[in-house]
């Protein structure tokens, strides 16, 4: 009589060589988000059945319908975003949980919201960095009244169908953003521009 034995993911493995083969291959390179991606285990956030590829170079659909972006979308945004211990932070999360548990030790607060609350705000905040954890058409009036004055944004940008991380500066009531580098990011339509007529 022969017993099979599972072998267990090695998920630190995985870790790893996410690090090595799809971040620093990239260019991201500071050591406090090699350290936060290298502790934090991506396959927490993810479905059973997705555990197994929580680590490859792409996005994760979840079981309410969000998607996990890939980690070098998430790698990006933090060395983009350089959070500090005096940033008060809003996470507009995507479903998944993971980027606010990458940011929570590195800023002064961190509050999380989902991506039709912050579409649709209506009260100001006072948030010094608002995180997009997907890609957005536009920032509506809603989003833009959550950044604080010379606070910053770093999100996902959809543009004629690329998508790009991108980030921009609130100055008065001016928030644009600007596109950096085109990578793969799930589109969160909560954000898409409303429908134009025409003939």
């Amino acid at each position: 009589m022969t017993t099979q034995t599972q072998t267990r993911p090695d998920y630190a493995a995985a870790r790893k060589a996410m690090i090595d083969s799809q971040l620093r291959t990239s260019g991201v390179n500071e050591a406090f988000v090699l350290e936060r991606m290298g502790t934090v285990a991506r396959e927490d956030f993810v479905p059973d059945s997705a555990k197994g590829t929580a680590y490859m170079d792409r996005a994760i659909r979840l079981a309410d319908g969000g998607f996990l972006p890939a980690p070098l979308f998430h790698g990006a945004m933090l060395a983009e975003a350089r959070p500090t211990s005096e940033d008060k932070v809003l996470v507009v999360d995507a479903g998944s949980g993971y980027l606010p548990a990458l940011v929570k030790p590195l800023v002064a607060s961190l509050d999380v919201t989902s991506p039709d609350k912050a579409a649709n705000a209506k009260k100001k905040g006072e948030y010094t960095l608002v995180l997009v954890d997907g890609a957005i058409e536009h920032i509506p009036a809603g989003l833009a009244k959550l950044v604080a004055d010379n606070g910053r944004i770093v999100t996902g940008l959809v543009e004629r169908g690329v998508t790009r991380l991108a980030t921009g500066r609130k100055a008065g009531k001016a928030l644009g953003l600007l596109p950096l580098a085109e990578m793969g990011i799930p589109r969160l339509g909560a954000f898409d521009k409303p429908a134009s007529w025409s003939f």
